[in-house]
């Protein structure tokens, strides 16, 4: 076959693909990895808007976690969503905190409501007011208070791990450090591994970020609550 028609047959294939139904490019893109599905909505405007209607997500959900749909509506002030923050939710549980196999999708839920707090918020959020929220929820879904307090500092964790190195997260890390320390019963008191992470990140990653005042700040309140301290968080 000559250059021309090698170039005509793929054409022929990409206007015929083209022309499918809706329904089909559904089935056929849900059997691509997902990690290929960015790619493919800038492929064509046609495909775009296909990933951001209801019914593809609908699908998603029904192929990927077909025990979803019996889910009831949970309380509490986390709120569940449309389809595509439904199958978000459910790929973070099942990737990120599944325990013993079991995929819970108001963990997937919370990481999402974290995350967004602290990478959209102009004004940094309390700590202990988004913490508080993530253990309500979980309270109000029929955790105990171990288990809640336990997948708070799980997410906490997982978030802050996840976030960008750049000025936004330095402010937002620096906030929380600073933060006075309100006494909150358990489980709403903030685990001491998140507290140490907060602190770790800023003394590691973001020690260029620091001026001198705002160093021995953060140093003096890290002296406060932990002793000893790493001698790595030590010298500005």
């Amino acid at each position: 076959m000559t250059a021309n028609g090698e170039i005509e047959s793929l054409t022929s294939v990409h206007d015929l693909f083209a022309k499918l139904p809706d329904h089909l490019h559904i089935e056929i893109f849900l059997r691509v990895p997902i990690s290929d599905w960015a790619h493919i909505s800038c492929v064509k405007l046609q495909w775009a808007n296909l990933f951001r209607k209801e019914c593809f997500w609908q699908a998603a959900l029904t192929r990927s976690f077909p025990l979803a749909g019996q889910d009831k509506r949970w309380p509490g002030p986390i709120p569940r969503g449309l389809s595509k923050r439904r199958y978000v939710a459910l790929y973070v549980s099942k990737h990120m905190f599944s325990l013993d196999g079991e995929i819970d999708e108001i963990v997937g839920h919370s990481y999402l409501f974290l995350k967004e707090q602290l990478q959209h918020s102009t004004i940094p959020p309390s700590s202990a007011i988004l913490h508080g929220t993530i253990i309500d929820q979980f309270i109000s879904c029929g955790k105990s208070r171990d288990m809640a307090h336990e997948l708070a500092s799980q997410i906490w964790l997982a978030v802050l791990d996840s976030l960008e190195e750049n000025e936004q997260t330095f402010f937002l890390l620096k906030s929380f450090a600073l933060e006075e320390d309100i006494f909150l019963p358990y489980p709403y008191s903030r685990s001491i591994k998140v507290q140490w992470r907060v602190f770790d990140k800023l003394f590691t990653d973001f020690r260029d970020c620091f001026t001198h005042m705002d160093y021995y700040d953060a140093l003096a309140c890290a002296k406060n609550k932990f002793q000893p301290i790493p001698s790595a968080w030590l010298g500005y």
